[in-house]
């Protein structure tokens, strides 16, 4: 249907139809099709809500699917910037089955944001997000294999957390939340950064909790004990605020004698893996048992930034004007002193919009009516874990929404309780209308047709790589045609911002293309003669579009390849 229209102009599509028009028309269709097959499944549905691990597997199977069937216009997505490429370099230093790789010996080339050259060369980054990226990489030979698998067991087990709390077919609907929100559409899904695994993390300690409450089980404490253990592997301050909620939630419960301390030690011991792995990967990075690389980072580079309490840190050695501008931008954000209550208080209040990433726009109508009733209930550790992780972020002058994923599922969970208080039919069509939503911009997405896309930008929160718009894919596929070995020295123009563009394997000699800073062409020739069995290439990232120049020594003509 959405190819009869031509455009968006009235007078140029058979219908005399607007974008309002189409809009409202393709709002309806979804509508209407949802309500005539609600009778049709609704019974298939609480058979299968009932059971857990059907379920479990139907909702894995879902996210999976929903995201594979956008490749043909929405393809896997490309790596871009310092944060994927950070996780990548991870994952690929430990699919070599090793934790650090060691430094090149022309370093000063490859200096990029969030790697560490010396004394190992290194992502920054924890363990936890490159074991994913190096399990998709060992098993289906890609990289982005394993933020599909992590967003599936997410989506997964956010039905299997919702269900320690409330009936099977309210946590089915919260799994189909998760599945829009969080599945194909989500920037967790369509990046390398991160977000499932620690989602998972959270999932697992929120969903151990209640179970243990109820029945003292050692499998319980074990999934309590290995959520607490991931969540340390993938994001170590948050964990530390995790095992804060988790302490002041079982508490009343230890103290009442309806939690047994031997539950609690059994999770502890659980954790004695995964601080090994921790102390591990900080030798074999850093030469320290207890120097974190993303510190070694900070030490260095003057990046990552410190929290709001402390001061600015000072870098100890020289950067590149791609480092110093990073650098001088997260001071910025930081600001140049220490943080004031005001300050505080208006940073958090800022963040209040991130919100909207993990609820749809009707759902704060759910939100609203779980806050004006949940003190009438058991679920005051719900709201008390969502602040204890929401302040101590606060502390962070940087926010994104992966930070805080370990309570994704305690958003969900409010929304749920929140549809359960509402009248039965205003529940249903505030659900209603989160699908609607979710369907409308995925058939967009599907249907890929060019003269639709233009309405993907006035989509909130959702992030689906489309086309190339850095000019990246065109570059790789250039290389890709040229046989051999390829060098590519990366040379940005005076105002370039924050778009890295250098990035490399964990084995940097060997791989096909190998990605160096432009250092002038006196320098250039050492790397030149190092390799003197690779084809030399200019790039330059800030032409439009990108532009890629054989590279010749000063005096010598330029080629234009792309």
């Amino acid at each position: 249907m959405f190819d009869l229209f031509r455009s968006f102009l009235p007078l140029r599509n058979p219908l005399g139809f607007g974008a309002s028009d189409f809009i409202e028309l393709a709002l309806a269709v979804i509508l209407v099709g949802l309500i005539l097959l609600r009778g049709a499944i609704e019974p298939w549905v609480r058979k299968l809500a009932a059971r857990t691990g059907w379920a479990m597997l139907t909702f894995a199977a879902l996210t999976c699917a929903s995201r594979l069937l956008l490749l043909p216009h929405c393809p896997v997505p490309t790596p871009s910037g310092s944060d994927d490429f950070g996780y990548i370099l991870l994952g690929d230093t430990l699919r070599h089955f090793r934790l650090a790789n060691p430094p090149h010996p022309l370093s000063q080339f490859f200096e990029s944001i969030f790697i560490l050259q010396q004394p190992t060369y290194s992502s920054i980054y924890p363990l936890g997000p490159g074991m994913v990226l190096a399990l998709g990489f060992l098993v289906f030979g890609s990289f982005w294999a394993g933020v599909l698998l992590a967003e599936a067991a997410f989506c997964a087990f956010c039905y299997w957390m919702l269900r320690a709390w409330t009936t099977p077919l309210w946590a089915f609907a919260g799994g189909l939340l998760a599945i829009a929100e969080f599945g194909p559409l989500s920037s967790w899904m369509n990046s390398y950064w991160g977000g499932a695994l620690s989602g998972i993390a959270g999932c697992l300690v929120f969903g151990s909790i209640p179970r243990l409450r109820r029945s003292g089980r050692t499998r319980d404490a074990v999934l309590l004990g290995l959520g607490l253990a991931i969540q340390l592997l993938t994001r170590p301050f948050e964990f530390v605020l995790l095992v804060a909620a988790v302490a002041l939630i079982c508490l009343p419960d230890l103290l009442r004698g309806r939690l047994l301390f031997k539950s609690l030690y059994i999770s502890g011991l659980c954790l004695v893996p995964a601080l090994g792995l921790v102390l591990l990967h900080n030798k074999a990075v850093t030469s320290s048992w207890t120097t974190l690389p993303y510190m070694l980072s900070r030490y260095e580079y003057g990046i990552p930034t410190t929290f709001t309490f402390q001061p600015n840190p000072v870098p100890h050695r020289a950067l590149t004007p791609e480092q110093n501008l990073d650098y001088r931008a997260q001071c910025a954000i930081h600001g140049m002193g220490t943080d004031t209550p005001a300050d505080y208080m208006r940073r958090l209040w800022g963040r209040v919009r991130y919100l909207r990433f993990f609820w749809f726009a009707p759902l704060y109508f759910a939100a609203a009516a779980f806050l004006f009733t949940f003190h009438k209930t058991r679920l005051f550790s719900v709201v008390l874990a969502i602040l204890i992780v929401a302040l101590g972020t606060n502390f962070y002058p940087f926010f994104y929404p992966h930070y805080v994923a370990a309570v994704a599922c305690l958003l969900l969970l409010v929304c749920i309780k929140g549809l359960e208080k509402l009248n039965r039919q205003a529940a249903k069509w505030i659900f209603v209308l989160c699908g609607v939503q979710f369907l409308f911009w995925y058939g967009i997405y599907l249907d890929g047709n060019p003269q639709l896309l233009p309405v993907i930008d006035f989509q909130t929160w959702s992030f689906i790589n489309y086309g190339d718009p850095e000019g990246r894919i065109a570059i790789a596929r250039e290389l890709d045609r040229s046989p051999g070995k390829q060098l590519v020295f990366v040379r940005y123009w005076p105002g370039h911002l924050f778009h890295e563009w250098i990035h490399n394997a964990a084995e940097i000699d060997s791989s096909r293309v190998v990605w160096a800073r432009d250092l002038g062409d006196a320098e250039n020739q050492k790397l030149i003669r190092y390799y003197p069995d690779r084809h030399a290439w200019l790039v330059e990232p800030d032409a439009r579009p990108p532009r890629l120049i054989v590279y010749r020594s000063e005096g010598a003509s330029f080629v234009t390849v792309h």
